[in-house]
């Protein structure tokens, strides 16, 4: 809830202005890893000095918990089954309308610096100015580029160590300071600016002054109880098995961790390089700023590490967002990330827009509004990543609905899984075989099955 201070201290209404529009985003943040969200391990000073000047979001949701489909669904507000790029492989199509060709369109300058996770790079999708891996592996020397690729090994490794590398030879230093450069650039103009950061994804090798912030062994695991995901969807024992998770002794997860938060605080060191240039600038004071990610992280949670799940971990994704003189506080309402779009439309004075997400305009003014009963999710399973045999592939995703006391997850074809997450918030005890629990079954089903055909 906004405090009491906080509600007298903002306007009922924000005055209309135009408003640029800067768009913080990170790969696979755990909501719960950050200081102002209540983690006392994990060190996060930018983000939590962000979450101080605006809102923050506990019940925030992504509309699939994989990057691809994640980051299409966020650039034009509709979910994949609608906007097309389901798994990791599948490209946005050309002509989808985004938000920045809404943004574009009323006069104002557009980047995506970082990773965006286009598929296919040459389609821009409405940002008149884009930097990407590849501009940044062009800037290196061939053996600087060499230096990279052998220090970061396999991309899904997680392993926590601590890079080698200088710290100008990671991407996102080099997304960092190109996002300086636009906002230097620009500052005169109105700009919707996307500077998005591959940290905290893995592989867990931050920087080694990063590592060295967290000591493995003082680390606490999070619960991993004895018959863990053995009477839901089997999949994701399968999956955990596959990767050697399910085997993971305690003092290689701490390491693990160690590698995680070491990457989540480096990665915390970008979004306030950025956001201090804004505010140098004098650009925070006509700004909204948006810091998310596109999904969360297992860490260890389940015996599992990544994503492609709907455990809160994994689906479940930090969300904060700073009006210039508007409220602050925190919001306990379920928000999606589809919702995203046609807000910061709203709030940077440009109206209105269909889409299959909608404004929470009211709910960050504080102003009376109808808040989300549930939050949906839907995975596709993906290719050579969810299991070796691709035995899941091409079947009906996986569908999530989350409502405040319960989560169905749904599969047409497979075992569901049910969790009263009032009393089981770690999601352990699937209660989907149980008599009394059908009508609860039916009724998500029910909407499970509506979202996913609207």
């Amino acid at each position: 809830m906004m405090t009491r201070r906080s509600l007298l201290a903002a306007p009922a209404v924000l005055a209309p202005r135009r408003y640029n529009l800067l768009f913080l985003m990170s790969d696979q943040h755990q909501r719960r890893a950050a200081g102002c969200y209540g983690h006392t391990r994990v060190r996060t000073p930018n983000i939590d000095r962000l979450a101080s000047r605006g809102l923050r979001f506990e019940s925030a949701y992504c509309p699939a918990p994989v990057c691809v489909p994640s980051r299409g669904s966020l650039i034009t507000g509709h979910y994949p089954h609608t906007h097309g790029a389901k798994i990791l492989e599948d490209a946005l199509p050309t002509g989808t309308r985004t938000i920045a060709h809404y943004f574009g369109e009323r006069g104002y300058v557009t980047g995506a610096i970082g990773k965006m996770h286009f598929v296919d790079e040459t389609r821009r999708h409405g940002f008149a100015h884009r930097l990407h891996e590849g501009d940044f592996q062009a800037s290196l020397t061939a053996a600087q580029r060499r230096q990279v690729r052998e220090d970061h090994g396999e991309a899904g490794g997680v392993t926590g160590e601590a890079s080698g590398l200088p710290r100008e030879l990671f991407q996102d230093h080099w997304f960092a300071e190109r996002a300086v450069e636009f906002l230097r650039a620009h500052r005169g103009a109105p700009f919707c600016l996307w500077a998005s950061f591959l940290q905290p994804h893995t592989p867990f090798r931050p920087h080694r002054d990063y590592f060295a912030q967290y000591q493995a062994e003082k680390l606490t695991l999070p619960a991993r109880p004895t018959g863990d995901l053995e009477n839901g969807f089997p999949g994701h024992l399968v999956r955990a098995r596959e990767r050697g998770w399910a085997q993971q002794g305690e003092a290689e997860a701490r390491r693990s961790l160690a590698g995680y938060y070491g990457n989540v605080t480096q990665m915390d060191s970008y979004v306030g390089r950025v956001y201090d240039a804004l505010c140098e600038l004098g650009l925070d004071r006509n700004t909204v700023v948006v810091y998310t990610s596109d999904h969360g992280e297992m860490a260890g949670a389940h015996r599992s590490w990544t994503k492609h799940t709907m455990y809160e971990e994994a689906v479940g994704v930090p969300l904060i967002v700073c009006v210039p003189e508007g409220p602050t506080g925190v919001r306990r309402e379920m928000v999606e990330q589809v919702d995203l779009f046609p807000t910061l439309t709203e709030l940077c004075g440009l109206g209105s827009v269909a889409v299959a997400g909608r404004s929470q305009m009211a709910l960050v003014e504080g102003r009376r509004h109808t808040a989300r009963e549930y939050a949906y999710s839907e995975y596709y399973f993906c290719r050579k990543v969810f299991t070796r045999d691709d035995r899941y592939v091409g079947r009906p995703p996986l569908l999530m609905v989350r409502t405040a006391e319960y989560k169905l997850n749904y599969l047409s074809w497979e075992r569901c899984e049910l969790f009263d997450v009032r009393r089981d918030p770690g999601e352990f005890v699937n209660r989907i075989d149980e008599a009394g629990m059908a009508g609860v079954v039916r009724e998500l089903r029910r909407i499970a099955e509506r979202q996913f055909r609207g």
